[in-house]
């Protein structure tokens, strides 16, 4: 009987991810809205993951669908950069 071995990444391939890991429940989008800023974040380019985990966990991320930065414009959204705050309001729904 043979030991199934395990896939190991090379250094290689590990340098080619660019993009943070995506939360689990948001795992098929890029554009992730907080609904208590009215702040959207592009998960490809969005380095920061503390910001990402703290929209996770109090439950006020939406999607937009379709998945592009011009449907979270229509929707009110502006899109996050580094510095740029607001202040958290309570989510209307």
């Amino acid at each position: 009987m043979r030991s199934a071995r395990r896939h190991l990444p090379t250094t290689s391939s590990l340098a080619s991810v660019s993009s943070m890991e995506r939360p689990t429940r948001f795992e098929h989008t890029r554009y992730l809205g907080d609904k208590r800023t009215q702040l959207v974040y592009d998960l490809d380019e969005w380095s920061d993951g503390s910001v990402i985990d703290d929209i996770v966990a109090a439950e006020t991320g939406i999607c937009f669908g379709p998945d592009t930065l011009a449907e979270a414009r229509n929707r009110g959204y502006t899109l996050a950069r580094p510095g740029l705050t607001r202040r958290h309001r309570r989510p209307r729904a």
